[in-house]
């Protein structure tokens, strides 16, 4: 593939240093881990009918496969700055409080690449319906998000 066709990763500093350990430790820990269980599946005998064996195998392939993408990610990681963000629109990076019309809750998000995203976590996608709508607007613009049970609207409040 060439260098044209990745797709690069918006990312913080915090949500790189995060991959970054996740790949350490796929590496280390969870290599060593599944090479563990492969060997001692293979110290049971017959491969043919052992569960466990084949279970190591998969998870062996899952493992390998994460870091690849993982590897990838970090290799096309463009870091989002908090200092360069324009406080009047949102962007990626950006901490946005909206409230829901008419009167609903107000929340805050931070808009983030989609390899950070953590809705849990309060971190939403630039990519996400509400993400997406987000991106670009300003403080007391309404926006229109689609949802299963229809459009709903939401002001921004303030953005970060």
């Amino acid at each position: 593939m060439s260098q044209h066709n990745k797709k690069e990763v918006l990312l913080t500093e915090e949500g790189l240093e995060k991959l970054k350990q996740e790949l350490e430790l796929f590496k280390t820990q969870k290599r060593h881990e599944v090479a563990q269980r492969l060997k001692e599946a293979i110290a049971q005998g017959d491969l043919s009918e052992n569960s466990e064996y084949d279970a190591a195998k998969e998870e062996q392939a899952f493992i390998e496969s994460r870091i690849i993408a993982l590897e990838n990610m970090i290799r096309n990681a463009k870091i989002i700055s908090s200092e360069s963000l324009d406080k009047e629109t949102v962007s990626i990076g950006s901490k946005v409080t909206i409230q829901e019309l008419p009167d609903g809750d107000v929340e805050t998000y931070t808009i983030v690449g989609s390899a950070e995203s953590d809705p849990l976590s309060g971190k939403i996608s630039n990519e996400s319906p509400i993400g997406a709508e987000l991106i670009g607007r300003k403080v007391g613009e309404i926006v229109d998000v689609p949802a299963p049970s229809g459009t709903i609207q939401f002001k921004i409040v303030n953005i970060d």
